[in-house]
């Protein structure tokens, strides 16, 4: 068994984020414990054709490591995976992660006042603290549809691409039509044979042409000072006007709508697919899309949008309920990720071995999104409702792990051997985070925010500033010192 004063589960930009402000105070008896062969979490695995972030890397990106040389406003797969391992390396981080090991339980002991990290393959690992950085997205969601065996051709999921599996000349299944799909579907329209696009849901979306930046752009950047501070607050602020819109539907919304509706106007030319891809639900309540290219990509010659639900696979293709069947040879899923599942099927067991899973059995919930009554001395980096809807996930990040940290110190100066938030607090703030959903964007439909009861479980139900204000300073009097 390997000792060590924390272990953080996870190394993407949650685990990195937390290792890097622990060890800027000193705490650097850390492992990182990564499933994958090396650190990346989402932007190792999304490797889909047009992978990229939908929030401009000036501000998707750590306030410490500002990089002046981005290619694009919002940057490819490839160059945020660069720029993360970058960082890693610059501040240590690499030497600390142990990378193709995927943990399996997280148990605390109340004897030693220790958690006993567990890999699947039989290595332990025991620690003072215990941070969980295993994000929102990262595990993918295939539905159950009858007959998926029976397709002859080849399948896989969006977040675990193929590329091995040439795609010209094919007829091609996309299954959803989501944030991957917007991103994806127009790079293999101009291979594939055929593309049928199976929509249960249409999306509204606002323009991104996302072009390369022209060399005196970048120059500016590089040389001109202030300017990078300047755009980054620019898109901080722009941000938090989406935001805005969500929260209030009835005002803001009803501008942003308008301009997203008139956009989407002069995109869909054909009636038809206008018809098909125009969304019937409040502006903001599921996710809003930013592309130029996916609508005009619904209209090409070799391209279908289908809206009639599958009822079944096939072996010559997918079925639907009108009993059409489309014949494809490769089903691509589009299907997103079990985004209410968070770190499980993980085991975590608390004080008493209280299991985490049946904590949250009514769905899950954290105060601040980051600690649980009965789980001493664990953190949750982008947790239950630190999900942002016009943000950037970084800034929550590094607010969790300066938290984190400050807890750490206020444990250590007291002498303490744990510490836990207390369960009056954790039970208010959560009921004062759900009352701010009402009247929201929000609520207005269901969407992948919510859990199986309706609950919104993902969401921060305000802006990036308010969340700052709530975690810049740790309150010891809401939490228990053993």
């Amino acid at each position: 068994m390997s000792r060590t004063r924390v272990v953080v589960v996870g190394a993407g930009f949650g685990g990195v984020a937390a290792t890097i402000e622990l060890a800027r105070h000193g705490l650097t008896d850390v492992n990182v414990l990564e499933a994958a062969p090396e650190i990346g979490g989402t932007w190792l695995y999304n490797t889909y054709p047009g992978a990229a972030c939908d929030v401009p890397s000036h501000l998707y990106s750590f306030s410490y490591a500002q990089r002046r040389d981005w290619t694009r406003l919002c940057s490819p797969q490839a160059e945020i995976l660069d720029y993360l391992r970058g960082v890693a390396r610059d501040h240590g981080v690499l030497e600390k992660v142990v990378c193709s090991t995927r943990v399996s339980s997280c148990a605390w002991d109340d004897d030693t006042a220790t958690w006993t990290v567990t890999a699947e393959d039989g290595r332990t690992w025991e620690a003072e603290a215990l941070i969980v950085a295993t994000g929102q997205l990262n595990q993918p969601s295939i539905p159950r549809i009858e007959g998926l065996d029976d397709v002859a051709g080849h399948s896989f999921h969006s977040a675990r691409w193929d590329h091995a599996h040439d795609l010209t000349g094919r007829r091609v299944a996309v299954i959803g039509s989501g944030a991957s799909a917007a991103q994806f579907v127009p790079e293999i329209a101009k291979q594939v044979a055929h593309l049928t696009v199976f929509q249960r849901t249409a999306n509204w979306f606002l323009p991104r042409r996302n072009r390369r930046y022209p060399g005196w752009v970048r120059a500016a950047v590089r040389h001109v000072p202030g300017l990078q501070a300047y755009r980054r607050a620019f898109v901080f602020h722009y941000a938090e006007a989406l935001t805005a819109s969500i929260r209030h539907p009835r005002t803001i919304g009803r501008v942003l709508a308008l301009r997203s509706a008139a956009f989407m106007r002069l995109q869909l030319r054909d009636p038809e697919v206008r018809r098909k891809a125009w969304p019937d639900y409040t502006f903001g309540c599921k996710r809003v899309l930013f592309s130029s290219t996916y609508l005009p990509a619904l209209q090409r010659p070799n391209v279908e949008l289908v809206t009639e639900p599958i009822a079944r696979f096939v072996p010559d293709g997918v079925r639907t309920v009108d009993g059409r069947v489309h014949a494809v040879d490769t089903v691509i899923w589009a299907t997103g990720f079990a985004t209410t599942r968070f770190m499980f099927p993980m085991e975590i067991r608390g004080s008493g071995g209280i299991e985490l899973e049946k904590v949250w059995a009514d769905g899950p919930h954290a105060h601040l999104g980051m600690t649980v009554p009965g789980f001493p001395s664990m953190f949750l980096m982008y947790g239950p409702n630190t999900n942002t809807s016009g943000g950037s996930i970084i800034f929550y990040l590094e607010q969790q792990a300066a938290y984190a940290r400050q807890a750490l110190q206020a444990m250590r100066a007291r002498g303490a051997s744990s510490v836990v938030v207390r369960e009056d607090v954790e039970a208010a703030s959560d009921a004062a985070l759900q009352a701010r959903f009402p009247g929201t964007a929000w609520l207005a439909c269901d969407s992948w925010y919510r859990d199986r009861t309706g609950r919104v479980v993902t969401n921060w139900p305000g802006y990036m500033s308010e969340y700052k204000r709530a975690t810049d300073r740790f309150d010891p009097a809401e939490y228990e010192f053993a």
